[in-house]
């Protein structure tokens, strides 16, 4: 368990900080001056520290100072009211991990506090706190849906049984991030973890890399080589998208999954191996077994345990949580300010049909981050899928062979869409508004930005 100090000479914001700490899991104590914190520093190996930044006779800056000098490993974190960019670079150069402000997002402060104890080893990525479930963070998955409820709940179930387990899914699902929970909960998990593209590699090469071959035993094979069966030993073979597996590899991984036996190219000895399989598709397996592109019975030995991953449309309640750690995440890799998402900005994202999915949502948020020069992402820097966006709504789009300007079509597309509920309510904007599932300022931003007459 980690052990966290919090010194904050209000006595009110230093209770409420000790009680929300503890309920997250931690060992905390609290302390109401710098001289009495340095005194428990001394007598006590804190892993993180958290302080005000104004406090009379010593200031943040100066116990953080002094902190560092004495246990230089303590992750210290001020809080303040009075947050500039110079407080930032004074805090950083003295060696603080982050700062927050005063009366801001509790749950920032807490996904704060997680990231710096996660970042130097203080807790496992795998660790949950008292007070936030599965559904929420589980195993590097964000989520607070049902949808992705019933995964957690069911990757818990099935991690630590032999069961093959398919998982299914559109692409930018996430289906690896449950591959590696199921192998991060079971019992082989201190053993390997071996992944491949059954896709991605050319037919005359995926054989050898799935099992191995002798020296000679064709051009380019130099000496022996393990496949990956053979260095996943004990562990969990991952084989991602498994409908584009050739029909004679077909046969040889059927082999290895009913007999737990292989043999490298050229050779002539069967290998035993104990490995637990995973696999993942985009495609529909049973219409490749109908068509007779998948054999039916690997299909039924792989499939022993079905996990569906929702497409992000389909769990819409979880993009705001999703776009918050995608902006955390490439503010901390790009070094910048950018703290959150306008509410017209992310009205846009609660609308768009996403695709690609968390993948396509991700790269939204690392350009838009990019793209940004003030602590908030607007509208004007997410560049989502003119096509897309037009199939989800049925418009017609054409694009000319010159190309087009995508963020002038995409205000086209919100005009027309704004100008018909403005038909349909005869004007009325607060019933047009209601029918789009935005607010009034927000339809009324919208008007006046887009010109609807």
């Amino acid at each position: 368990m980690a052990k966290i100090l919090v010194l904050d000479d209000d006595q009110g914001m230093r209770e409420f900080m000790e009680i929300m700490l503890t309920k997250e899991g931690y060992d905390v104590t609290s302390a109401d001056s710098p001289v009495r914190a340095i005194n428990l520093c001394r007598k006590t190996a804190y892993d993180l520290v958290i302080t005000d930044l104004k406090m009379p006779k010593i200031d943040g800056i100066e116990f953080l100072k002094t902190i560092k000098d004495h246990r230089p490993e303590t992750v210290v974190i001020l809080i303040t009211a009075y947050a500039s960019g110079e407080t930032a670079v004074n805090a950083m150069k003295e060696g603080a991990y982050d700062y927050v402000e005063k009366g801001g997002s509790i749950e920032e402060l807490k996904q704060i506090v997680r990231q710096a104890l996660l970042k130097n080893g203080l807790v496992s990525d795998q660790q949950v706190s008292k007070n936030e479930t599965p559904e929420t963070c589980f195993c590097g998955m964000i989520g607070t849906s049902r949808e992705m409820a019933r995964v957690f709940t069911t990757i818990q179930k099935v991690a630590d049984t032999p069961a093959n387990i398919l998982i299914l899914g559109e692409s930018g699902t996430g289906k690896e991030l449950v591959a590696r929970a199921i192998h991060a909960n079971s019992s082989r998990s201190r053993m390997p973890f071996m992944t491949i593209n059954s896709g991605g590699i050319p037919e005359n090469l995926l054989e050898s890399e799935l099992f191995g071959c002798m020296k000679g035993s064709f051009t380019g094979a130099y000496a022996d080589r393990a496949g990956l069966f053979e260095l996943a030993g004990g562990g969990t073979v991952f084989l991602d998208e498994i409908g584009e597996l050739p029909p004679v590899l077909q046969v040889k991984l059927l082999r290895v999954v009913q007999e737990k036996t292989f043999r490298r190219i050229g050779g002539g000895d069967d290998i035993k191996v104990d490995v637990r399989i995973i696999s993942a598709t985009n495609q529909n397996l049973k219409e490749k077994v109908k068509k007779g592109e998948f054999r039916e019975d690997l299909y039924f030995r792989l499939n022993v345990i079905p996990i569906q991953m929702p497409p992000l449309r389909q769990r819409r309640d979880d993009i705001p949580l999703l776009t918050k750690h995608f902006i955390e995440k490439y503010a901390r890799e790009f070094n910048k300010e950018v703290r959150m998402i306008s509410s017209y900005a992310m009205e846009l994202l609660m609308g768009y049909a996403f695709p690609g999915n968390i993948r396509e949502l991700e790269n939204i948020i690392e350009r838009g981050v990019a793209m940004e020069t003030s602590n908030i992402i607007l509208p004007e820097n997410l560049v989502l899928s003119v096509e897309a966006d037009a199939a989800e709504k049925n418009i017609d789009l054409n694009i000319p062979d010159t190309g087009i300007d995508l963020n002038a079509e995409l205000e086209k597309i919100e005009k027309s869409i704004i100008e018909k509920a403005l038909r349909k309510t005869k004007g009325v904007k607060t019933k047009a508004a209601e029918m789009l599932g935005v607010t009034n300022d927000s339809l009324k931003y919208r008007i006046e930005k887009l010109g609807v007459e």
